[in-house]
Parts: C-alpha cells; structure tokens; sequence
C-alpha cells in the first residue's frame, strides 16, 4: 500500500505485472496460503454473511473472493498498483462475483474520507508496505463498522534484519519502496483509539503475526 512520501510509480515497480500472474497462478493452483486462510477462517468465525467487505492492498483479491463465497454481499479493493486490475478481474469473473467487486485505484490513508464505511476491514500484509503504520491502521479502523483485521511481521531480530536487507537491495536497485517491520501493540492503540477493541493477537505463521479486532455493540 502506498506511502504519502513514495511515488506511486515506485509500488508499480515492486508490485509489477509479474507478480500480480504468479498470484493469481498460485491461487489458482493452490487456493489461499496458510497466513491468508487464517484470516479468512478468523473472519468465517466472527460471521461475514451479508457483510460489505473493504480491503486496502488487496493484490488479486483472493481474501476478498473467499469471503464472497462465504457470503459476503460485495467488497471495494483499494489498491496503488494498476498491476494487479487485470488478474483481480479475471478471477472475479472466473469466480462469477465481478458484480460484487469494486475495485480502486488510490492510496487508502489519504482517500479514506472518500472510501466507504464497511462491516469488514481487511489489512492483509499491507501495512509492512507503509511507514507510518498507525496512520493505516486508524484510517481502516475509521471506515470499520464492525470487524477489522491486519496481519503483519512478527516484530523480532531476524524479521528487523530481514527488513533492513530487503531495504538495502531495494536502495542498490534505485527503487523507493521500502518495507517496515511495525509494533503490534501500537497498532492495536491505533485501532483502540478509534473505537474497536482485540478480539485476538496471535502469530499464524513463523512470519506473519494477525490481529482481530472488533467494535463494541452499542
């Protein structure tokens, strides 16, 4: 997801047309991976029948196209790369759900008054692409009327040195984007403070680490 400090063209550069047709080829072949079926399962438990859906740095959309065959009613991508339009389309069609998608090009945090409101936030690796990762996450927790849920690195040694490799490489390379390895607890205040509180905190894999968070009932 983009940065108010990085050209867009910089997140067309890493999130490229290549990578939106191995995405897509590998859900095709294989469905979700396991950090992406976590979240999903996540969401299936708390219920998503008839739920509008609002995702930022969505990719191919394939969260979003299990939640529609779950019963969701229809979902809004917010996405800075144009990579991926063309895959996300195809598999919306393949999955007969292209009336129910909508799909934006844009940056979440600076267009959030424009997005809509929606019973489901979804912050798939996402936030590890932005660097001040409590502006995302409060931006999503705004448009939230019930659910929001962010996965992102386990904050420890080895995922702070990773990050600072990829960084490294991505500077030899001249490309502006960069990735962040962000604190939980200061994204869950983030969340907190506009309103919704932890369901739960849990690492789902060896590298991904998710949150669920939901608004009290009034």
């Amino acid at each position: 997801m983009p940065s108010c400090c990085v050209p867009q063209s910089e997140y067309r550069r890493m999130f490229r047309t290549s990578v939106a047709r191995r995405d897509a080829r590998r859900y095709r072949a294989k469905g979700l991976d396991k950090a992406s079926r976590a979240l999903v399962d996540a969401l299936l438990s708390r219920g998503v029948a008839g739920a509008r859906v609002l995702e930022g740095g969505g990719g191919i959309g394939a969260v979003q196209l299990e939640l529609l065959a779950a019963g969701a009613a229809g979902a809004t991508n917010v996405e800075l790369s144009s990579a991926y339009e063309d895959e996300a389309a195809a598999l919306a069609r393949e999955r007969g759900v292209e009336e129910r998608v909508e799909r934006r090009l844009g940056d979440f945090v600076a267009d959030a008054a424009e997005l809509p409101h929606a019973d489901v936030v979804v912050l798939h690796r996402a936030v590890c692409c932005y660097p001040d990762g409590p502006a995302f996450v409060a931006a999503a927790a705004d448009r939230s009327t019930r659910l929001l849920v962010v996965t992102v690195p386990r904050e420890n040694a080895g995922t702070r040195v990773a990050a600072r490799v990829v960084n490294l490489l991505l500077r030899l390379r001249r490309c502006g984007f960069r990735t962040f390895v962000h604190r939980m607890p200061e994204l869950v205040d983030a969340a907190r403070a506009r309103g919704l509180e932890p369901v739960s905190v849990e690492p789902v894999t060896a590298l991904w680490q998710l949150a669920v968070l939901e608004r009290p009932a009034a």
